[in-house]
C-alpha cells in the first residue's frame, strides 16, 4: 500500500521560446559557415538527469538540451543528436570526430587536447554529500581512506584523483548510483553537483543524507565543447551562449527540478486508508520538513563562501551578468573593485594557514562594514575579493576603494598586525561582457602591485 505513495519528478518538455530573440551579429565568414553546414552532430551524456539524458524515444532532454537548443535557435543552426549509451562513449565519439560538439561539460586540461570551449552556459556548485551521522567536513584533506563514490570520466573524478590521494575512489556508472552508494553505506561520501544531488535526493527519497561541506574551487562552469578544427563553429555558438541571461537559466532549471507528490490508490483498498492515514501523514510531513531543510541549505551553500560568509565566485558571476544586462539595456553605470591582500603568502608561511584564514575573515568584515547597502561583496578566490558597485561611475568606485584601502591599513589584526591591500577599479563600457570589466580591474590591480602595493589604480 505504502509503495503506491511515490515521489515523482515533473519533467518539462522542451524550452519555451523567448518573447523575442536578441539579434546576433555574425561575421561574413560565420554566415557562410552556416550556409555551408546548416546542421551539426552533438554528443551528450545519456544519463545525467536532470542536466541531460536520452529518453526512451531517443530524444535529448533536460536543462542542457533546452539551453543548447535555445542557443542553436538564436544563431540559426540545426543540431542533431549523435546517440550513445554512456558518457565515456560520447567522449570517445567526440575524440574521433563523430560529433562536432559535446553539449554540457567543464573545461579541463585533458579535454583541451581536442576541444575548444564556449563561455559558460550554466553555473552550478559542487557539494559534499554524506549520511546524516557523518561529521561536518571543513577540509576534505583531513579525511583519510574514506570512500568517495564518483561517476567515471567526469571532471570531478579527474580532479579528486589528482588533488586528494587521501581518498579511495569508487567509480560508478551514473550520478544516481553515486548518491545511492552513500545512502547504502557502501561509500562515505560523494562530491556532486548541487542540482543533481537535489534531484537524486528528491527522486529517491534519500533523506538519510545531508550536505557535509563543499569544495568552492570545484564549481561547475558548464560549457559547450567544440572540436578544435571548428573555430568558426565555436565562435558562432559562443555568440549564442552570450545571449543566455540568468533569468533564462533559472527558468529552464526550475522546470526540470520541480517535485510533485502524488498517490495512486486502488478503490478496493480504500478500507485500509483509515488504518494507515496517520502514518502516511506523519511520513509526508517528515519528508517535507527534511526536504525544506535540505533545499534551504542547498541555496545557502550555493551562493556563500564557507570561510568568510561573503558571496562566492558563482554568485558574483551571476550578479555581474545581471549588471551587464541592466547596463546594456538601460544605460545605467556600474563599476567593480578587485582587491588583493598584499604579501598574503608570507602570512601563511610565517604564521600558518589558520592565521591566514583569520586575516581573510577580518578583511571580509572590513569590506562588509565599509561598503554601501547596494554594493555586492564577495570572495573572488584565494586572497582576492570583488565589490560590485551598481549605479556607480568609475570615479565613485575609486573613492570607495580609497576608503576601503585606508580602513584596511588602519585595522590592527591580531597576530599579524597591520595588513594592506592593492585595489583595481574598472567601470562598464558599452558592449562589454562581464569578463571584460573584471579583466580591466585585474590589469589595474596588477598596476597597483607593480607601483608599490597599498594603492588604488583605475583601468
Amino acid at each position: 500500500m505504502l509503495k503506491k505513495l511515490l515521489l515523482a519528478i515533473a519533467m518539462a518538455g522542451s524550452a519555451l521560446a523567448g518573447a523575442q530573440d536578441p539579434e546576433i551579429a555574425l561575421t561574413p565568414e560565420e554566415r557562410e559557415y552556416l550556409r555551408r553546414i546548416p546542421a551539426i552532430k552533438m554528443c551528450v551524456d545519456p544519463d545525467w538527469t536532470p542536466f541531460e539524458h536520452i529518453d526512451k524515444q531517443g530524444r535529448h532532454v533536460g536543462i542542457a538540451a533546452d539551453l543548447v537548443q535555445r542557443v542553436a535557435q538564436r544563431v540559426g543552426l540545426r543540431i542533431d543528436l549523435y546517440p550513445t549509451k554512456t558518457w565515456e562513449e560520447s567522449v570517445a565519439a567526440s575524440k574521433v570526430g563523430h560529433c562536432h560538439i559535446l553539449s554540457f561539460l567543464n573545461q579541463t586540461p585533458s579535454r583541451e587536447e581536442w576541444l575548444s570551449f564556449t563561455d559558460p552556459i550554466f553555473y552550478d556548485q559542487n557539494i559534499i554529500i554524506t549520511r546524516e551521522e557523518h561529521p561536518y567536513i571543513g577540509d576534505i584533506r583531513g579525511l583519510k581512506d574514506e570512500r568517495v563514490a564518483l561517476p567515471g570520466g567526469t571532471m570531478v573524478e579527474e580532479r579528486i584523483r589528482r588533488d586528494f590521494p587521501n581518498l579511495v575512489i569508487v567509480t560508478t556508472g551514473s550520478e544516481s548510483e553515486a548518491v545511492s552508494l552513500v545512502s547504502e553505506r557502501k561509500a562515505e561520501l560523494t562530491v556532486r553537483s548541487l542540482i543533481v544531488a537535489a534531484y537524486a535526493i528528491k527522486k529517491e527519497g534519500l533523506f538519510n543524507l545531508k550536505i557535509a561541506g563543499q569544495i568552492p574551487e570545484y564549481s561547475n562552469k558548464l560549457r559547450i565543447g567544440v572540436r578544435k578544427e571548428e573555430p568558426l563553429l565555436r565562435s558562432i555558438l559562443d555568440k549564442g551562449v552570450q545571449t543566455i541571461t540568468p533569468q533564462d537559466r533559472e527558468a529552464i532549471a526550475n522546470r526540470h527540478v520541480s517535485v510533485q507528490v502524488y498517490s495512486n490508490f486502488d478503490t478496493t483498498l480504500l478500507w485500509q486508508v483509515g488504518a494507515v492515514a496517520l502514518v502516511v501523514i506523519a511520513l509526508v510531513l517528515y519528508w517535507n520538513r527534511k526536504l525544506q531543510a535540505i533545499n534551504r541549505e542547498f541555496e545557502r551553500l550555493s551562493i556563500t563562501d564557507r570561510l568568510t560568509g561573503l558571496y562566492n565566485r558563482l554568485r558574483l558571476d551571476t550578479v555581474l551578468e545581471a549588471e551587464v544586462q541592466r547596463s546594456s539595456r538601460f544605460g545605467q553605470p556600474f563599476s567593480v573593485i578587485l582587491l588583493d591582500i598584499d604579501h598574503f603568502k608570507a602570512v601563511n608561511d610565517e604564521y600558518g594557514h589558520h592565521t591566514g584564514d583569520d586575516v581573510l575573515i577580518e578583511v571580509a568584515r572590513i569590506l562588509q562594514t565599509h561598503t554601501r547597502e547596494t554594493d555586492v561583496v564577495g570572495r573572488w578566490g584565494g586572497e582576492e575579493f570583488l565589490v560590485v558597485c551598481p549605479h556607480t561611475h568609475r570615479e565613485g568606485a575609486r573613492t570607495l576603494a580609497e576608503n576601503l584601502r585606508s580602513k584596511m591599513q588602519e585595522r590592527d589584526i591580531p597576530t599579524v598586525g597591520h595588513k594592506t591591500a592593492s585595489f583595481g577599479v574598472a567601470a562598464y563600457e558599452a558592449k562589454d561582457h562581464a569578463k571584460d570589466v573584471v579583466a580591466r580591474a585585474d590589469t589595474a590591480l596588477y598596476e597597483a602591485k607593480r607601483n608599490g602595493r597599498n594603492r588604488v589604480e583605475a583601468g
